[in-house]
């Protein structure tokens, strides 16, 4: 809680904390603060709680379902349902897609598209990435060419997380190949179901298929399904990827993370006495709590911009590299302070199926935290890419 609240946004986050006690089933927060996997199904449940509620999209526009929230409330929001251990909304319909098609789609888009989000009758997933096209994203090479009524594409976008949930993918494909790098690419949904549409999962080293690669031969998609105008699909890029990244800055999630690891350190031993006593691991975690408490208050400046109708800058980038860090910080402290117990690995243990625990309740999923948030200073922009922006925009280059 920051005291500098005003009593409007303490009586929010009352509000919050109670529809929390109420109405987040026991059954999905336990499997989140037990570091277990959330089913197709755990994600929709939530999900239709939320839009119940008008709180799925709760920063959008009253006028497209939201409810309107200003930026603190929404970091109010997330912040308690980060450690009342919710399930975390995913972004790809409600903070991705959604601001693109309120701010450049058209109003038929608007009246489909939107209200789909909301009821859950569209799963979305994001086509960015390409093998040759992570970081650099601008090099992108999927091609959709127009044939009358349709676009025609072919091409591999890579990364697509629980893409084999989704039904629709909004996709950044290339449509005048000769065009500079950052020009000629147009932004287009697609449907998951289209002939010549095939998702291939990729296994990571929890054995879990999080992510996956989307390939196109020959989909056609229908001209109406382009937001915006042709060949303007960067501009729509950059205006999601804003977005993304300040929300990479998990302020709620390390808050969360850094208590559970306290919690721990006052369980496990060294030499004798509770971990959190030993000099070398103390000075760790107190520089990981100062390193937050820190990035809590710059994000908190960002959010008090926003508030006032700025849009964020490279702040949006400094977010995310510290952000990431930090939590990063915390996976690797979490690990350290459970020991051996971190090393073994029974994927159908974290999974509710008969296999015997290893080690304390608290230590089945702290290596497959570690490995998996190894991911986060790479996408939405890995950090050496974030870094970049920063002195460029710094420096006026």
């Amino acid at each position: 809680m920051d005291l500098s609240e005003t009593p409007e946004e303490l009586a929010f986050r009352e509000e919050v904390r109670a529809f929390l006690t109420e109405h987040l089933p026991a059954r999905l927060s336990d499997r989140v603060r037990a570091g277990k996997s959330l089913s197709k199904e755990d994600q929709e449940a939530w999900h239709a709680i939320l839009s119940a509620k008008g709180w799925l999209a709760g920063s959008w526009p009253k006028e497209y379902g939201g409810a309107a929230w200003n930026a603190v409330e929404r970091h109010i929001f997330e912040e308690e349902c980060a450690l009342a251990h919710a399930p975390r909304i995913l972004p790809f319909g409600v903070a991705m897609l959604g601001p693109v098609l309120q701010a450049f789609g058209s109003q038929a888009q608007k009246d489909y598209w939107l209200p789909r989000v909301l009821n859950g009758a569209d799963w979305w997933c994001q086509g960015y990435s390409e093998p040759g096209a992570g970081s650099d994203l601008a090099s992108l090479k999927t091609r959709a060419v127009r044939d009358g009524d349709h676009y025609v594409v072919n091409g591999q976008k890579t990364w697509t997380t629980l893409g084999q949930h989704a039904n629709m993918i909004f996709c950044l494909v290339r449509t005048d190949p000769a065009a500079k790098a950052q020009e000629g690419i147009s932004f287009l949904l697609i449907d998951m179901t289209s002939p010549g549409v095939e998702v291939r999962p990729i296994l990571l080293l929890d054995g879990t298929a999080e992510v996956n690669e989307v390939w196109f031969t020959d989909v056609k998609v229908p001209v109406e399904n382009l937001v915006g105008e042709e060949n303007k699909g960067w501009t729509y890029a950059k205006y999601l990827l804003t977005h993304e990244r300040t929300n990479i800055a998990g302020v709620g999630f390390s808050t969360a993370g850094l208590d559970h690891l306290k919690r721990i350190a006052r369980i496990e031993r060294s030499g004798g006495r509770p971990l959190i006593e030993n000099p070398h691991f103390a000075a760790r975690l107190a520089k990981v709590e100062i390193d937050l408490m820190a990035m809590a208050t710059t994000n908190l400046r960002v959010i008090s911009k926003a508030a006032q109708g700025q849009a964020p800058g490279v702040e949006s980038s400094m977010l995310k590299i510290k952000g990431t860090v930090i939590r990063q910080e915390i996976n690797d402290l979490t690990r350290r302070a459970v020991g051996p117990y971190a090393m073994p690995f029974v994927s159908e243990a974290l999974e509710g199926a008969n296999e015997p625990p290893i080690g304390p309740d608290y230590a089945g999923p702290v290596a497959a935290q570690y490995f998996n948030n190894r991911k986060l200073s790479i996408y939405g922009g890995s950090n050496e890419v974030q870094r970049q922006i920063i002195a460029k925009s710094l420096l006026e280059l």
